[in-house]
């Protein structure tokens, strides 16, 4: 699993620009089953997006990001294994 932490590079006004097209990749995300959650950061200075797979599955994802094809965010990946989860989240454990 890969926790993928965005980080805005441009002003928000460049950002929401691209938001819509980003949302769209997102959802398309969702469907395929490789995005399994995602949000903006408090306050918004980038984003936060749960994938399943690996990393180098999640790097060629997240190159089709429109956020990442226009240039506004950086991303950190962390890959871990979740050995433990809460209540209802049992799915996410490998």
């Amino acid at each position: 699993m890969i926790v993928a932490i965005l980080t805005y590079k441009t002003p928000l006004e460049t950002v929401d620009l691209h938001r819509a097209a980003h949302i769209d990749w997102l959802r398309n995300r969702y469907a395929d089953g490789s995005m399994l959650a995602s949000g903006r950061q408090t306050p918004p200075t980038g984003g936060v997006l749960l994938l399943r797979g690996t990393r180098a599955a999640a790097e060629a994802l997240l190159a089709e990001d429109p956020f990442a094809v226009h240039d506004v965010a950086d991303y950190a990946l962390h890959e871990f294994t979740p050995t433990m989860t809460a209540p209802g989240l049992e799915a996410l454990a490998e």
